[in-house]
């Protein structure tokens, strides 16, 4: 199969982690994917996570976080979106900025959809993943991205929203004396709190967001959801504040919205994470998602 990662053995299971394997996109760059699965030759179902703004896999607690699915008996993916500015050699900073200025919204759907479809069809996987249960997980703008995914694509039957946007308007200048410097330099910049980078947003990114605002609008597809679908939102978020996750659960009243008292964007979690558990905030995320997931 050509696949690259590790195995371990666990009792009489085999759990298995694959870890950096690109998956061939449909725009240049490739989308460098982890996989977790338990092999017992039992299909499981599937968990696709997807990073935020300024995000990558393995920021923080990720890897700490897809272990726990994994513990819990679910197979997860999770991913950078191919524009997001990582490299395979350089992980977790971001060493490709021009991959980054050139990212869109539309290049993350389409990101996901080569994701779904590569776990779909390989035929490695058949006998260890239940490709007819799939749920989608975004975080903060990743969570927008799901969202919209989950709406478009009848494979994905559940899907879960950790501090997620309602809004993806909200990244666009309306002050017309801002947008109008944009359009004449060319590129905004974005200062990385961590890194102390200068991050551009190349002027395609607007012009993107106009050709395809009816699609992107994610008050538009909340309201279309027809699956089961669990926010998760901590009330003391600063980044993106809780009234986003109060939007959505409004728009789909059939919805299940979980507040995560006096937590933050990233529910205690940090980079780097170098403690051995996920921090209490995060771990009760996962475990009422995991029980969202195995619920009938």
């Amino acid at each position: 199969s050509g696949l690259v990662g590790s195995e371990m053995c666990i009792r009489d299971s085999f759990m298995r982690i694959l870890k950096n394997f690109p998956i061939k996109g449909k725009h240049t760059k490739s989308i460098i994917t982890d996989l977790y699965f338990n092999k017992n030759n039992k299909q499981k179902p599937l968990v696709i996570f997807c990073h935020g703004y300024k995000g990558y896999k393995d920021w923080g607690a990720f890897d700490l976080m897809s272990s726990n699915f994994l513990k819990a008996g679910l197979a997860l993916v999770k991913f950078n979106f191919s524009h997001n500015g990582c490299t395979l050699d350089q992980p977790i900073d971001f060493p490709d900025l021009d991959a980054f200025g050139n990212n869109n919204y539309t290049k993350e759907l389409d990101d996901l959809e080569s994701i779904i479809d590569w776990i779909c069809t390989t035929v490695e996987f058949k006998n260890e993943i239940d490709t007819n249960n799939i749920t989608l997980i975004g975080h903060s703008r990743g969570g927008a991205i799901a969202i919209i995914k989950a709406v478009e694509n009848p494979k994905i039957k559940k899907l879960v929203t950790w501090a997620a946007v309602s809004d993806l308007d909200r990244t666009m200048f309306h002050e017309s004396t801002e947008l109008d410097k944009w359009k004449e330099d060319g590129v905004l910049y974005v200062l990385n709190g961590r890194t102390k980078q200068k991050m551009p947003h190349y002027l395609q990114f607007y012009y993107n967001f106009i050709k395809n605002k009816k699609r992107l609008c994610v008050e538009n597809a909340v309201k279309k959801m027809s699956i089961p679908h669990l926010i998760i939102h901590g009330d003391n978020d600063l980044s993106v504040p809780f009234l986003h996750a109060q939007n959505l659960h409004k728009w789909n009243t059939l919805s299940k919205l979980i507040v995560v008292p006096e937590s933050n964007h990233v529910f205690g979690a940090s980079q780097p994470w170098t403690k051995t558990k996920l921090p209490e905030d995060f771990k009760f995320v996962v475990e009422k998602t995991i029980a969202f997931i195995n619920s009938p």
